[in-house]
């Protein structure tokens, strides 16, 4: 006791202090106080999960239910498919082809594309799906979808992350939630086919205010080697034993840094993308070395860009990443639809019917769920541009995605357009909907999967969202 009263007795040194002084040390005082107070549920918001984190937050965790889905492969048809030409046959706008419909701007357009029904479940698939069609029993199509803007940039960044701000991404969310199956991997991956990006950048694959070792690992799958696709991945000048030592150095010395001055969510962020690069220059390397694949099963995906991203995300979620983001863009059909759209569906048809196959095969497609969608859907009318080969114009209040693996109820088809394609009519889908529904696969709730931030409680699904029941198992 006597100890502690010596510390707070007034010093002859004290006395010295002028008033000014004497105001201006109270002064930064109370402020701080004050400060103090307003910041303290942002400081534990932000260095709280990722002092966790860097003790190992990414370790495997179970989800808030019982779940069958485990990871998620989501291939994110950029430029917005027409639904009315690939999951959503409309007989009834073939009888009004080139005339005007009430109500709707332009001139109908029939769809120059055959539907018939496959599996057991009739689901009627267009013919430009002639792979992926013999999977429709393992599918649950959502033909009501809709979103809220039919603008490429702003859709696209929506449907990754439900936001028209900048959020968590869906994967990021994912990761949150479930934790990393595998510590020498990115516990969240998105595939590109080519070097540029996709409308809204980084945004989409970004972990905004959540920590940051929770956005994905971006990469360019067309470089022809595994080196090109993850550059820097090796030291040139360190083995793994000084790279070692060299890290457990900087740990050191973040401690200090910790313990004396503060914690730094994004220095710890960093430290961890060092970490994580270490521990995969053995394991990364090998999985997306397609050469030590099957020649048949190669064959199976075919010797496409398209083909490649999605043997490498069987292989990466087969080694226990959770989301992997496969970019397979091209949908942007404003003209020549009839021509340019079997194209485009013929850079994912096959790949991605071998992936169902493939991963059915290696027993992953029960704790997989395989997403396939764009952004929005496309209008019923000509597009306005007038040329000779016409296409279709952007369309929010209706598109098509399916759902097909763990937990979906397989050879179903939700609610439904109007009888000429352009808007939902039954059960519609909102992309909140959907985000709340692939949380319900991964086993949690969307409104208590939650993050605070500025004073607040953030989510994917925002203050949204309803559970799609009728598409699960």
């Amino acid at each position: 006791m006597d100890h502690c009263l010596c510390h707070n007795r007034l010093r002859p040194a004290d006395l010295r202090n002028s008033r000014r002084e004497f105001l201006a040390r109270c002064g930064l005082g109370l402020g701080s106080l004050g400060l103090a107070s307003l910041l303290s549920d942002d400081l534990l918001a932000a260095i709280g999960p990722m002092a966790q984190t860097a003790a190992g937050a990414s370790a495997s965790r179970p989800a808030q239910f019982p779940a069958k889905a485990r990871a998620v492969i989501h291939i994110f048809a950029q430029g917005a498919p027409s639904h009315v030409d690939t999951w959503d046959p409309k007989p009834e706008l073939a009888k009004v082809n080139d005339q005007t419909i009430p109500g709707l701007n332009g001139v109908a357009m029939a769809s120059p594309f055959t539907f018939a029904k496959h599996g057991q479940s009739g689901i009627e698939v267009s013919e430009v799906f002639s792979a992926l069609a013999n999977h429709v029993d393992e599918m649950a199509v959502i033909r009501s979808m809709q979103t809220d803007i039919p603008a490429h940039d702003v859709a696209t960044v929506m449907m990754n992350t439900g936001s028209r701000q900048p959020r968590p991404s869906m994967g990021a969310w994912a990761l949150y939630g479930l934790g990393s199956a595998n510590q020498n991997m990115p516990g969240f991956i998105s595939l590109r086919p080519n070097g540029g990006l996709p409308p809204g950048g980084s945004l989409n694959w970004g972990s905004a205010f959540l920590p940051g070792d929770l956005q994905a690992m971006s990469l360019n799958t067309a470089a022809p080697t595994v080196a090109g696709m993850i550059p820097n991945i090796r030291n040139e000048y360190f083995g793994r034993d000084e790279q070692r030592r060299e890290l457990d150095l900087v740990q050191q010395l973040n401690g200090i840094h910790s313990q004396t001055l503060q914690q730094d969510p994004q220095l710890e962020a960093r430290i961890q993308s060092f970490e994580m690069a270490y521990r995969m220059q053995i394991e990364a390397t090998d999985a997306f070395d397609l050469s030590k694949e099957p020649q048949s099963v190669r064959d199976l995906y075919g010797d496409t860009p398209q083909g490649h991203q999605l043997l490498i995300a069987r292989r990466l979620v087969e080694r226990g990443v959770r989301f992997v983001q496969v970019w397979a863009g091209g949908w942007d059909h404003h003209d020549d639809i009839e021509d340019r759209l079997p194209a485009s569906a013929a850079e994912i048809d096959k790949p991605a019917a071998a992936l169902l196959a493939d991963l059915k095969q290696h027993g992953l497609l029960d704790s997989t769920l395989v997403i396939w969608g764009g952004e929005f859907g496309r209008t019923v009318t000509r597009d306005k541009n007038g040329n000779d080969n016409p296409g279709r114009d952007h369309n929010n209040k209706a598109f098509s995605v399916w759902l097909a693996g763990g937990g979906v109820k397989g050879g179903t088809i939700y609610g439904a357009t109007d009888e000429f394609g352009a808007k939902a009519a039954e059960n519609p889908v909102h992309v909140h909907d959907l985000h709340a529904t692939i949380l319900r696969l991964l086993g949690f709730d969307h409104t208590k999967l939650t993050y605070k931030f500025n004073g607040r409680e953030f989510r994917l699904t925002d203050n949204f969202g309803s559970i799609v029941t009728g598409v699960l198992a």
